[in-house]
């Protein structure tokens, strides 16, 4: 799997099926879905899989408690039946998780038990566990670390975490062993044909490698015909779609804004201010906010904000006043106050929320649920949703294709049930092994062999990664850059961004052994800072 190898796949004369323009959650998904229907497939990310808003998520696979207070039932019925989905396909990387909601007021326990009853039924048969009252006692041996004083009781729900950027490096490699082609640092920057001239053309894509053959932004270009192309760049798909000529004489001008970008901050402190296997929900902060405490990887991950953007940077940074509400919020419920000094590190996604100008409340009130837009010229958008919903969305991306005849319908229905990369064989005997561990050999199940077969497992580097993973992620995973590795194949830069900085040279080392390219060193420690509260 060498980076001259990947390239060399693209191939100017025969046009794909489809060609995906985006690699996160969404954009994985739908190539991963029309590979399985037997599509020729083509996905383009010019980042790295997963490497904006879809590895900065709260780890949460979740129907929504909160849409559901909001009346959204059908997007929390979906989400609901598509948690069941991603914990089948992926055990090792997805799995349930307990969740408490304390209560400091009388009339709380009652109130959240009968909501979350709700969320139960809804749920059906795809429920993980079910809700439970809890007295001052439970409460506390749930969630060790909460403040005592005023505590009521609680209620006990269930829902799923995952690793998000480990599970969009599985649907990518699934795509390649299903017989599509994926590439990362490859931008697409140009768009012609399609219907913009009238009758159905194929679409011309410009590729630019990113990488090149010394690294860096000015890598050679090539280009591809595609039948059908799908936009699925998240917050940026307004860019794409200006990029695509029109059929109107207004052009790209004409064309409505479907994103209303909000960003969501997260910090990282120690278990130790929760040592919980449950995780922990505040409803409702006193700005009306939600409050989480999720043990994840060896860590505590508190968040998150909800704050409207208009700019779109590929590495955002929280604002002040977004870490001192997590720090405030989650000093009220835990016993031990929280200051930045307990900051391992903090990083920030987009979320790419349906845009709605004339909304008085920011995009707290916009809608979590996904659009599809197929344009005149045959290209198709989708932007909004959630991880949680990236299956259905991707076979409702497929659909949209087969109703604008930009492809010939085929059955699906497979994503459902196909085993995910690395996912456990049924009947294996091995129980997963909880995400709230540390970070080790567990997180890549079925191919654990492998990776202990690559030189230097015996080498530590820190927080878990040993040499041999990072010759297994040079070699089987797509990583090229010591950000790859370090933010997203293995997640020390979101666990502890001071001590990914100590592991970065040897890091780029052995990706220089193994790749022959610039491992984008100076890049990442450039990028670690902004991880580090206050940047440093």
């Amino acid at each position: 799997m060498t980076r001259a190898t990947l390239w060399s796949r693209l191939d100017p004369s025969t046009p794909v099926d489809l060609a995906v323009i985006g690699g996160g959650a969404t954009g994985l998904g739908v190539a991963l879905d029309a590979a399985l229907r037997g599509f020729s497939v083509v996905l383009l990310e010019s980042h790295d899989f997963g490497g904006g808003t879809s590895s900065r998520s709260t780890k949460l696979l979740h129907g929504g408690v909160r849409y559901l207070a909001q009346g959204n039932v059908a997007l929390v019925r979906e989400a609901l039946a598509e948690r069941s989905n991603v914990l089948r396909i992926a055990p090792h990387l997805a799995q349930p998780l307990p969740f408490v909601m304390p209560s400091y007021r009388c009339w709380q326990t009652p109130f959240y038990g009968i909501g979350l009853k709700v969320y139960d039924a809804l749920a059906g048969r795809a429920g993980l566990g079910p809700t439970a009252w809890l007295g001052v006692q439970g409460t506390l041996a749930a969630l060790p670390g909460l403040r005592r004083a005023g505590l009521k009781g609680g209620v006990r729900y269930w829902d799923g975490q995952f690793d998000d950027a480990r599970l969009a490096l599985a649907l990518a490699r699934s795509i390649d062993r299903a017989g599509g082609l994926v590439l990362n640092y490859a931008a697409v920057t140009a768009l012609s044909g399609g219907r913009s001239a009238g009758g159905d053309q194929p679409w011309t894509l410009t590729v630019q490698d990113r990488l090149g053959g010394e690294g860096g932004e000015g890598g050679p270009t090539a280009q591809i015909q595609a039948r059908a192309v799908v936009n699925a760049t998240g917050v940026w798909v307004d860019g794409v779609r200006g990029m695509a000529p029109q059929t109107s004489p207004q052009g790209s001008q004409a064309l409505p804004r479907l994103v209303s970008p909000s960003q969501g901050v997260h910090v990282v402190v120690d278990r130790s201010h929760m040592p919980a296997d449950h995780a922990l929900l505040v409803p409702r902060t006193d700005d009306g906010r939600v409050l989480f405490a999720v043990p994840w990887m060896g860590s505590l991950i508190l968040g998150t904000t909800d704050t409207p953007r208009q700019d779109l940077p590929r590495e955002p940074q929280p604002f002040e006043a977004e870490l001192d509400f997590i720090l405030t919020e989650a000093g009220k419920v835990l016993e031990r106050p929280l200051t930045r000094a307990d900051i391992r590190s903090v990083w920030v996604g987009l979320r790419p929320l349906v845009a709605a100008p004339d909304a008085g409340q920011g995009t707290r009130s916009l809608s979590r649920e996904h659009v599809i837009v197929p344009d005149a010229n045959g290209l198709i958008t989708v932007t909004g949703g959630k991880w949680t919903t990236y299956r259905a969305m991707a076979e409702q991306v497929l659909d949209a294709c087969f109703a604008a005849r930009v492809l010939p319908r085929r059955p699906g229905g497979y994503t459902a049930t196909h085993a995910l990369v690395g996912a456990p064989q049924p009947g294996s005997g091995q129980p997963p092994v909880s995400i709230q561990q540390a970070p080790g050999g567990h997180l890549y199940g079925s191919e654990q062999a492998q990776v202990q077969a690559c030189p230097g497992s015996d080498r530590k580097l820190g927080l878990g990664l040993t040499e041999a993973m990072v010759r297994f992620a040079a070699r089987s995973e797509y990583a090229i850059a010591v950000e790859d590795v370090l933010a997203r194949r293995w997640r020390a830069l979101f666990l502890d961004a001071r001590q990914a900085l100590a592991m970065a040279p040897a890091v780029a080392a052995i990706l220089q052994d193994e790749t022959g390219l610039d491992p984008q060193r100076a890049a990442f420690e450039t990028l670690a800072q902004g991880y580090l509260p206050q940047g440093g």
